[in-house]
């Protein structure tokens, strides 16, 4: 099942009206990261989903590979400004998370992502659910790289990349928000690319 951003439907925009104000285009895919990178092995790695109550499902690396698969291809936004078109990624919907654990429940408003090594970002669940977000482990038709989150991140396009968290080790729902780690620091709480939704002052 392939996954399409808007810009995709119908007759394909022109490259322009996909990059969003402030931004430029480019080939290359810098890597920016606030800590070191992480080694982690998919051997001993696990992913949990911790519903809003407390209830957690986790996954180990085969069981997350046995899930339903789809293949995205999407452009990035990134808040230093650059934007790369059509990058391809192999991963398993959030959506498809939420129903094997049963589905959000009714109290759930927001996700916090968790990345190993303690950073965190903040997302309201409904930009995350309906076919907007994944978690990844192909980059490119490879196993996505340890410098671009490797071997698993979150990937929400349609908001600046800060928010595709790499190296994921778990996904919590919440009833609060909950600012993660740039939004604490002063990124804007939300981060839409197409409002130059960049700082809290945006």
């Amino acid at each position: 099942m392939n996954a399409l951003t808007p810009g995709f439907h119908g007759k394909p925009r022109r490259l322009t009206d996909r990059l969003p104000p402030g931004q430029y285009p480019t080939e290359m895919f810098p890597v920016l990261s606030a800590g070191p990178t992480p080694r982690l092995r998919t051997e001993t790695y696990t992913f949990t989903l911790t519903s809003e109550t407390g209830e957690r499902h986790t996954w180990d690396w085969d069981g997350l590979l046995a899930l339903p698969q789809e293949e995205v291809t999407t452009d990035l936004h990134c808040v230093t400004r650059w934007s790369k078109f059509d990058t391809r990624w192999k991963g398993v919907a959030l959506d498809t998370l939420l129903e094997a654990a049963g589905g959000a429940g009714p109290r759930a408003r927001y996700i916090v992502a968790e990345s190993h090594g303690g950073y965190t970002t903040n997302i309201p669940l409904a930009e995350v659910t309906g076919g907007r977000a994944w978690i990844v482990h192909e980059y490119d038709g490879f196993p996505v790289s340890p410098e671009h989150g490797g071997p698993l991140r979150l990937l929400v396009p349609r908001l600046y990349f800060w928010k595709s968290a790499k190296w994921l080790k778990g996904i919590r729902l919440t009833v609060e928000d909950e600012p993660g780690f740039w939004e604490n620091a002063g990124y804007h709480n939300h981060g839409d690319p197409w409002r130059e939704e960049r700082t809290w002052s945006d």
